[in-house]
């Protein structure tokens, strides 16, 4: 999925600091470097956005004041329609933003189609970059270069039921294997609550176990993919998973079909002990019955100490090849998205900077986020970076292979074996561009 901009007013001499007034660069699109006029900048339309869009309009406010004869205009579009009206932008420069804000998962297509800047040497001595996230930085990276710059990140954790745990005299599960048990006890004491919501169609509650186990779903061959989700261990991932599923804990029944989303709000309803979420399911678990009645743990690995490896969501800011304002859209970009942004972000709408010590001090001042934090550190993960993930994941591959075990139309072989052609057609189908 795709996973959700800001800043105080600040001085000139700071915004030097993060870049707005760094020597020119080069144009290195199609587009121009012009110095003066409007830039154009969509960003996401959030939920509540009014916060997000008043963070953004100081942001500016400071840009357009050292930046003579410029102008930001900010547009905020849906989330849900973002594909069609981005790769729109990249076939009509004139109508096209000069930076943007596009999901994690989407940068190796739109490099593909040829719409973002090769953002590498402009970055390089951004003093802000060196204390990105790994995971963050990668996201924006296609064959070792560069396309923006990662603006928040989104990682999932264990939530679960102080008052039930305390009842039945539980803790929380220091392992996988606890975690399951924990599931079935829970359910066994309490019928009416699943243990441990699960969903068939919930990809980024399966991926940390098929990764704690030592697997993943593809591995990296020359300028394309090989699926790697038939491989031993990352079957004993998918095993460890869909035994979730059955009477004992969530039935298939009523599971199967279950996205992220589902599990999210049967927590948030009272209807499960544990459920796998996201920081920014917060305040979804604060509105509903739940509220003052669970906490928050890392996911833990296979073994006592360990945490599962996350996945790693968030979005990021580029700009496109055909801007004609590049110097102007470069120094704006990092405006938007350097730390005190992405602070006065958090604050703002409680999304996790990309920086680690702005992460830090995000999780002093709100406890609640350490055990993302924390997940965070131990190293998460991503999806393969390749525009063939869309296709893959629109064709609804993993989520049919989870539901066909669960179902027990397939066993774990035969449906892994078919997940893996179905991958490898579209790695051989939807590669980069060389």
């Amino acid at each position: 999925m795709a996973w959700r901009t800001l800043v105080l007013v600040v001085a000139g001499a700071v915004l030097c600091a993060v870049g707005a007034c760094a020597p020119r660069t080069p144009a290195g699109g199609p587009g121009g470097d012009r110095a003066t006029g409007t830039l154009r900048v969509w960003l996401f339309r959030e939920v509540d956005n009014a916060p997000k869009a008043a963070v953004v309009d100081e942001a500016v406010a400071a840009f357009e004041k050292t930046h003579r004869g410029v102008r930001a205009e900010v547009t905020y579009i849906p989330v849900e329609t973002r594909a069609q009206r981005i790769k729109a932008a990249f076939n009509d420069p004139r109508s096209a933003p000069d930076v943007v804000e596009y999901g994690n998962t989407d940068t190796a297509g739109y490099v593909r189609d040829g719409g973002l800047a090769d953002l590498t040497a402009d970055l390089a001595a951004w003093d802000d970059a060196r204390a990105l996230d790994p995971a963050a930085k990668r996201s924006v990276t296609v064959d070792g270069k560069l396309y923006g710059a990662p603006l928040l990140v989104g990682v999932r954790a264990l939530y679960y039921r102080t008052d039930v745990f305390r009842e039945l005299g539980l803790r929380p599960p220091a392992t996988l294997d606890e975690l399951a048990a924990t599931a079935r006890r829970v359910h066994a004491a309490r019928p009416g609550l699943y243990g441990l919501a699960v969903g068939g169609a919930y990809t980024y509650a399966a991926l940390p176990f098929v990764w704690a186990h030592g697997g993943d779903v593809a591995e990296r061959k020359g300028r394309s993919y090989e699926a790697t989700v038939d491989d031993p261990a990352a079957r004993r991932g998918i095993t460890a998973y869909t035994s979730l599923f059955g009477d004992h804990n969530c039935p298939a029944s009523r599971c199967a079909r279950m996205t992220g989303n589902d599990t999210v709000q049967a927590f948030a309803s009272g209807k499960a002990a544990m459920a796998i979420a996201g920081d920014f399911s917060h305040q979804a678990m604060e509105n509903g019955k739940v509220k003052g009645a669970y906490a928050v743990v890392p996911l833990p690995g296979t073994r006592e100490g360990r945490i599962a490896p996350a996945f790693a969501g968030g979005n990021n800011l580029g700009v496109l090849r055909s801007s004609t304002h590049r110097t102007l859209a470069v120094d704006l970009l990092k405006t938007l998205a350097g730390k005190r942004t992405q602070a006065r972000l958090f604050d703002a709408m409680g999304f996790l900077p990309a920086f680690t010590d702005v992460r830090a001090e995000a999780a002093r001042k709100r406890p609640f986020v350490e055990p993302f934090v924390r997940t965070l550190a131990a190293g998460a993960r991503s999806v393969p970076v390749t525009p063939a993930w869309a296709a893959i994941d629109a064709g609804q591959v993993l989520p049919t292979l989870l539901q066909e075990v669960v179902s027990g139309r397939e066993d774990v072989d035969a449906a892994t074996a078919g997940a893996a052609r179905k991958m490898n057609a579209a790695f051989r189908k939807n590669g980069l561009r060389s």
